[in-house]
């Protein structure tokens, strides 16, 4: 599994191993947390995937790896929230249609397929629904940091929760948008070959799915 990664997620893992070491070394024991939950997070879908035998396209891992590194360790460690503007602004978009994307394969899955029993419109509605949840979810994890551990996630509050919710919808809608066309035949490229190499690396999942 780790061996048919990119050398981009495998560089980047070796970078935050040797950054959580170097800060034990050093008695950064923050710096030392935030590599180390960043490099657990990075590596769950991976440990995930292999414990329910699901083969995840390494494009899609690589994905993952540099959106928590970008999250948890560029934008707190080196500021980035802070530095840019429209750094937290990306982050939650771009997880907002990736989770609208998995929301869709998930949903896919449990009809192994079968366009016919589900319609496109109603997966598209449930993947939608699941990356809105996460989204807030990850607003609720925020608000608990800010207030039991004095973190500044919310950064302005209830406008910084609000407009990230907004982008979360844009996201959302982004993502299930996508299953939703591949469903319909529109294939076209785009975040649409993700979802074609998703499943063509798990055809037992989809032995009802005819293009």
């Amino acid at each position: 599994m780790f061996a048919e990664q990119t050398w981009l997620a495998r560089l980047i893992w070796l970078a935050l191993g040797a950054v959580v070491l170097t800060a034990l070394v050093q008695l950064r024991f923050e710096l030392a947390f935030v590599a180390l939950a960043t490099l657990s997070l990075s590596l769950a879908p991976v440990a995930v995937a292999r414990w329910a035998e699901i083969h995840v396209p390494p494009s899609f891992i690589a994905a993952v790896v540099i959106f928590v590194a970008a999250t948890l360790f560029l934008g707190e460690v080196f500021g980035f929230y802070e530095r840019f503007w429209w750094w937290d602004t990306a982050m939650h978009a771009t997880s907002a249609i990736g989770f609208g994307l998995i929301g869709f394969v998930l949903v896919f899955m449990m009809f192994q397929g079968d366009r016919y029993a589900a319609p496109p419109l109603a997966l598209a509605f449930f993947a939608f629904c699941f990356a809105i949840m996460i989204g807030s979810l990850w607003e609720i994890f925020e608000f608990a940091m800010d207030q039991f551990f004095g973190f500044n996630m919310q950064k302005s509050g209830l406008p910084d929760t609000m407009s990230d919710l907004i982008v979360n919808m844009v996201g959302a809608a982004i993502g299930a948008g996508t299953g939703y066309a591949y469903l319909r035949g529109q294939r076209r490229g785009g975040l649409m070959w993700l979802i074609d190499e998703f499943v063509r690396r798990n055809p037992r999942f989809f032995r009802r799915w005819r293009k």
